[in-house]
């Protein structure tokens, strides 16, 4: 098929280093050319990130209106900040693009559901980056969850600990200053629990109640978070999140990105497996899946890796040619589950129905 063509809204540091280095294999010294698409330019709205675009090679524009404009561009993957998402991605799909997003896909339910209907409205595929899907240590340990390999599962914890916000620089981004963006530990890493408690276990949340930690950091929004999960069979989970809980240095903080699934036979435990690496040989962290059971333990290892990023624009790209629209429904269910756990702290940890 013909690749599509993209452009990046939001040329931050992650949209350089995972989105278009990795996602769109402009580092061709680590990946091959993407089969599916092709990034052809960005833009943001600090304009000295004009020469890392152009150092790898990629077109500046100067307004996402010159992106919108530009009939080449098919589709655009926006990565600015939440509050945003819902005003631009409106604008390119009436503009005839069809978008990636950055998760949240908004801050308000009504602002999501806007996306979705002009979407359905312009014929345009629409998805949410919930990358984490489709890390192949992840899928291999959904398989052994429904494989039952650790007998029937009763329980699930997930948890994104780490320090950022201590720092005044930190503390001064629209992630740790502005509680309306939804960008604090709950908005920013337990919407990645969220949807990854649901896909480990292949069933819904039912019903969450939530709790703010102790504030320990001096930032705007809540310091961390602890959830209680119940899914539709009955099944509980818990999600820790946190933006004050320092973890030693690099190795202990990655490492600690993930989970475990306890079941009757024994427990699965992934290490750094929610977070946003793939299990590359490269990369800064060794990915690890163990399964522990009364006969020892055993660490898994999925047949090939592919790079989450990649694999995610795979998705959106072919869903484009062969007409499969993605809808961005998954992204208003996990905004609803974060509004919820911030519904529920702020009621003394009350249950919310699902």
């Amino acid at each position: 098929m013909d690749r599509v063509k993209y452009a990046i809204i939001g040329f931050g540091g992650i949209a350089e280093n995972r989105i278009a280095k990795e996602g769109f294999c402009i580092d061709r010294s680590r990946f091959e050319e993407h089969p599916n698409a092709v990034l052809a330019g960005v833009t943001d709205l600090n304009k000295e990130r004009k020469q890392a675009a152009e150092s790898l090679g990629l077109k500046w524009y100067n307004s996402t209106e010159e992106i919108l404009s530009d009939n080449s561009i098919e589709a655009v993957y926006i990565a600015t900040n939440n509050k945003s998402h819902a005003q631009l991605a409106v604008q390119a799909i009436q503009a005839g693009k069809h978008c990636i997003i950055e998760k949240p896909m908004a801050t308000k339910i009504e602002d999501a559901e806007r996306i979705q209907n002009a979407a359905a409205e312009y014929s345009r595929s629409v998805c949410v980056d919930h990358m984490m899907k489709l890390n192949t240590f992840n899928r291999l340990a959904r398989d052994r969850i429904k494989n039952e390999t650790i007998g029937s599962i009763n329980d699930i914890t997930l948890h994104m600990e780490f320090s950022f916000g201590s720092l005044a620089g930190e503390a001064e981004t629209w992630r740790c200053s502005d509680p309306s963006e939804l960008g604090g530990p709950i908005g920013d890493v337990a919407s990645h629990c969220l949807y990854m408690a649901e896909f480990l276990l292949g069933e819904k949340i039912a019903s969450l109640q939530c709790i703010y930690l102790p504030e320990s950091i001096n930032i705007d929004v809540e310091n961390g978070a602890f959830v209680q999960l119940k899914f539709e069979s009955g099944r509980t989970g818990s999600i820790r999140v946190s933006f004050s809980q320092p973890r030693g240095g690099l190795l202990g903080t990655l490492s600690n990105l993930g989970y475990e699934i306890y079941g009757s036979e024994g427990v699965l435990r992934g290490y750094g497996l929610l977070f946003q690496i793939s299990g590359h040989d490269d990369e800064p962290v060794k990915l690890r899946l163990i399964e522990e059971t009364s006969n020892g333990f055993e660490e898994l290892y999925p047949e090939k890796i592919q790079n989450i990023y990649q694999s995610l624009i795979k998705e959106h790209a072919v869903s484009i040619r062969n007409g499969s629209r993605q809808t961005g429904g998954e992204g208003i269910r996990n905004l609803s589950q974060i509004i919820a756990c911030h519904n529920s702290a702020q009621e003394g940890g009350k249950v919310i129905e699902l």
